[in-house]
């Protein structure tokens, strides 16, 4: 995997509290990444204004609001987020599959409406900061079985799941994996973690990387390392 692929393939998790760190952050780190993940605290701070800010700086934005309500609203949420014209919506499998089915028909009703790219809508499985016990890996297939036959693009998962949910699911299917750290690293409150080479190897597409990245004392080489 060359450089250019590896960098599409990073997704930087954005999680600071405020928008003078984000944009310090965006213009430091723009070009070494493919996508910046939007989580709850920065989007309910500065709703749309903080999509616009990582889109003018070139990178393309995964929502991760992980939207879990009755159908309606849910559906109602994710014509939102398709009018924003972000790359990646997450919300959560356990819904229930009218709840992702919904969602999967707002997305390409507004995308054509609105004339804009359909995002892929990730189902959220298993967090991971909880605990895995015995029954984690039947759960994670389980709900990326249902995410795909419900029509969402993909799941986020735990490296630790990843290849099971590829065999169940095929090889179109996008697989998302949060809890990425460098060997060694500190691994905060995220208890199943992995390193990039391991998640790439498990079958993920996408990796996502927050803390190591952000708190290192050189963010940008932080990221070279990470790729290397």
């Amino acid at each position: 995997m060359n450089q250019r692929s590896l960098r599409k393939r990073l997704i930087l998790a954005l999680d600071v509290k405020d928008i003078r760190q984000a944009r310090r952050f965006m213009n430091m780190l723009a070009s070494a990444i493919g996508m910046v993940k939007i989580g709850p605290v920065l989007f309910t701070a500065y709703g749309p204004k903080i999509v616009d800010l990582v889109r003018e700086k070139g990178s393309r934005v995964f929502l991760d609001l992980k939207f879990h309500d009755i159908p309606n609203t849910v559906a109602g949420a994710v014509r939102q987020a398709t009018r924003l014209n972000v790359a990646m919506v997450s919300l959560h499998t356990a819904g229930g599959e009218e709840m992702l089915v919904r969602a999967a028909q707002a997305a390409k009703e507004e995308a054509a409406a609105a004339k804009v790219k359909k995002p892929l809508l990730l189902g959220i499985t298993v967090l991971t900061s909880d605990k895995a016990g015995a029954d984690t890996r039947r759960t994670v297939v389980q709900r990326a079985r249902l995410a795909r036959k419900a029509g969402l693009d993909g799941v986020v998962c735990s490296v630790h799941e990843a290849a099971a949910v590829r065999k169940a699911c095929g090889k179109a299917f996008v697989i998302v994996t949060p809890g990425i750290r460098p060997q060694g690293a500190d691994t905060g409150d995220q208890k199943r973690v992995a390193t990039a080479a391991t998640a790439f190897a498990a079958g993920a597409q996408y990796i996502v990387v927050g803390r190591p990245i952000l708190e290192a004392a050189n963010p940008l080489e932080a990221v070279k390392r990470l790729m290397k």
